[in-house]
């Protein structure tokens, strides 16, 4: 890995970033991404992209940050006990997307790179992220949409880094308390170093360039669907699951946390309006109840158009 590898990977995803705002604001239709730059005191700085209160969009977020620090909080370390003491640089670009309408699914993206040093060692790096999908009402040809789009990002880089990264994000996306996915997955990868830095890159290119391509054409088809208090009031509750896996399960965000990293930019990813609702159980056989037949593993590059 040269030495202008880190400038190559802000470029592209500041590039990213960009492209994913106007993409999806077009898909919104009425209103834009705003933006709010910040610095970090010790070395580093981010922007923080946030749609709020669109007529498809409640409420979205395409994030950068680009960050420095002389000690990795414990959510690296526990996992990495050799880079204690390391100087570190992580940067990435994370997004998350909280339609208005509960027929459109939440959506989540995140791609990073990370890089430490320590005197007289080389470099230690990898990347990390992937994306997935967290319907309320799931239709079977967006699920396999989603997943043919995920399967493709992969395919240049060998036919079995689909199935493992796929069941990676099955594994992760998971609410152990709950004991239920968190939607229907996608691909979740960490510590990708396997290949070569330029092999490497252009994966996580890959990823986030086919995020929009599988995530867009289900906005579009979903946006228009008619929808009354009863959808709404499920897709509220439903939303307390995305809070509970991002604040006690994503690595993310814990990372940011414990690190001393930017509050609101970190919590831009849970949904502007939630609720919870006692041992609240849906009607047998409703739309509600179809939901717990999607929130577990399954191929969707051989499901058939029912379940």
């Amino acid at each position: 890995m040269n030495i202008i590898a880190p400038v190559m990977v802000r470029q592209y995803l500041l590039n990213l970033q960009t492209d994913l705002c106007q993409q999806l604001a077009a898909e919104d239709g009425s209103a834009q991404f705003g933006v709010d730059h910040w610095q970090r005191a010790e070395s580093g700085e981010g922007f923080t992209r946030v749609l709020e209160n669109g007529a498809v969009i409640e409420r979205g977020g395409v994030n950068f940050s680009d960050v420095q620090g002389s000690t990795l909080p414990p959510a690296a370390t526990v996992q990495h006990p050799e880079l204690v003491g390391c100087h570190f640089r992580a940067m990435g670009v994370s997004s998350v997307i909280h339609p208005r309408n509960p027929y459109v699914p939440t959506a989540h993206l995140n791609v990073r790179f990370f890089i430490a040093e320590k005197p007289d060692h080389a470099p230690i790096w990898w990347f990390g992220g992937g994306f997935d999908l967290t319907p309320y009402y799931p239709f079977i040809e967006d699920c396999v949409h989603w997943h043919q789009i995920a399967e493709r990002a992969c395919r240049p880089f060998g036919e079995e880094v689909y199935p493992r990264f796929k069941e990676q994000a099955d594994t992760y996306f998971f609410l152990k308390h709950r004991q239920e996915t968190r939607g229907i997955g996608g691909l979740f990868f960490d510590d990708l170093n396997e290949w070569s830095f330029e092999t490497c890159f252009d994966f996580i290119r890959s990823v986030g360039d086919h995020f929009v391509k599988a995530y867009r054409p289900v906005i579009a088809k979903r946006k228009t669907t008619p929808y009354g208090e009863v959808e709404r009031a499920f897709q509220l509750y439903r939303r307390g699951r995305y809070v509970e896996f991002n604040l006690i399960f994503d690595r993310g965000t814990l990372f940011g946390l414990q690190f001393g990293g930017r509050t609101e930019s970190i919590l831009m990813s849970l949904p502007p309006v939630v609720q919870w609702r006692y041992d609240w159980r849906s009607e047998l056989h409703s739309p509600e109840a179809k939901l717990a037949e999607f929130l577990h593993p399954r191929d969707w590059l051989k499901v058939s158009n029912t379940i």
